[in-house]
């Protein structure tokens, strides 16, 4: 679909479901035409108000198949936070400690993963190097292999140091949750998170599984066409660092339990939003699978995701009781910026725009 049908089609779409006056929807759609997204799906929670649920265009272009509440889309890195969720679930369990290091968990391991701890994996601060062309994205490989490529990645800084975005850590995150629970890490996950947060349709990626209401990813190179996302191996969709599939509805849920505080303990909750201490004293915006930062001086804990043609981001405005959440298909989406603004028109509604968050990890896988 070159660029030129694919705007017929926003276009058509917005005829055939009528004009909406709404200014959070003239705001999407405008988005949506602007950076050519196909579908987009929003969720906003506002205090005691009922949740809204809103899809926009289309799921899957091939079939003109609407985007609603319960059409799945990747996770990209928002699966962090549920394999952070998992971690804290098992030190709860006293099955690990967060200041562990991995020698304790993983046999013959290089000397400088001695001293790195679960805790510095949960907050980007293990020195890992961010993986990349190390792991073949069309091979299929073992638990046990893509660890082996994990422990030849070089160590980048003293662990505890520094802070560098690293996807390998939530990588060695997933597998130790296999090593510790007996199962692969997103057994555990749907058993222990998932289901008591009423996540129901939520799960680990699969190509070959039939999974209703499945969106397609899509990519649009620089010079188009638009085209569907590549395919990459069983391995690429297994990993902790962002594999994950999930609704609209999922998403409401989950938020739900956040603000009941239903999956950890209180103590939990304080960590995982809580800021990392470096070894010199300084602080970063990252907590366990969440960066955590000030927006106009309040509180906002947010992340971003971003795979196989899926752009998202989900944000909790916490000290105003707001959540916004955009899920998008196609990888040059920027739901980030669709996220802050919405939430601006909610809280602010008299400005038009509103900065981004200073220092806010990228939606990295």
């Amino acid at each position: 679909m070159n660029r030129q049908i694919l705007a017929l089609t926003w276009l058509l779409l917005m005829t055939t479901t009528g004009a909406r006056a709404d200014a959070i929807d003239d705001h999407i759609e405008a988005e949506m035409a602007r950076q050519q997204i196909p579908g987009l799906a929003l969720l906003i929670m506002n205090g005691d108000s009922p949740p809204q649920l809103k899809g926009y265009g289309f799921a899957n272009l091939e079939h003109q198949v609407p985007v609603t509440a319960d059409t799945v889309f990747q996770s990209g890195s928002l699966g962090k936070q549920f394999t952070a969720t998992a971690v804290l679930l098992l030190a709860e369990q006293r099955k690990l400690g967060l200041d562990d290091t991995l020698d304790r968990h993983f046999k013959q391991v290089p000397e400088a993963w001695r001293t790195i701890t679960i805790r510095q994996l949960l907050t980007h601060t293990a020195g890992l190097k961010d993986y990349g062309a190390e792991v073949p994205l069309r091979q299929e490989l073992s638990e046990d292999e893509l660890l082996e490529i994990m422990k030849a990645l070089p160590i980048e800084f003293e662990p505890g140091s520094d802070w560098r975005y690293s996807n390998s850590g939530y990588v060695v995150l997933g597998i130790l949750v296999s090593r510790v629970t007996g199962a692969h890490w997103s057994e555990f996950v749907e058993k222990s998170v998932f289901a008591p947060a009423g996540m129901t349709t939520a799960r680990l990626i699969s190509d070959t599984d039939i999974v209703p209401n499945r969106a397609a990813g899509y990519v649009l190179p620089d010079d188009g066409p638009l085209r569907n996302q590549d395919w990459v191996s069983a391995t690429l969709l297994s990993t902790g660092d962002g594999a994950l599939y999930f609704t609209l509805r999922d998403l409401m849920h989950w938020e739900t339990a956040l603000r009941t505080r239903k999956i950890l303990n209180a103590d939990s909750y304080r960590a995982w939003w809580t800021p990392v201490t470096l070894n010199d004293g300084k602080s970063r915006p990252y907590g366990f699978g969440w960066a955590v930062s000030e927006i106009d001086g309040a509180r906002v804990i947010q992340h971003g995701g971003a795979w196989q043609g899926f752009q998202t981001y989900y944000a909790r405005y916490v000290d105003a009781g707001l959540t916004v959440a955009v899920l998008t298909n196609v990888d040059v989406a920027d739901p980030e910026t669709i996220t802050q603004a919405t939430a601006q028109l909610i809280l602010r509604p008299a400005d038009q725009g509103a900065g981004a968050p200073a220092d806010v990890p990228p939606a990295a896988r």
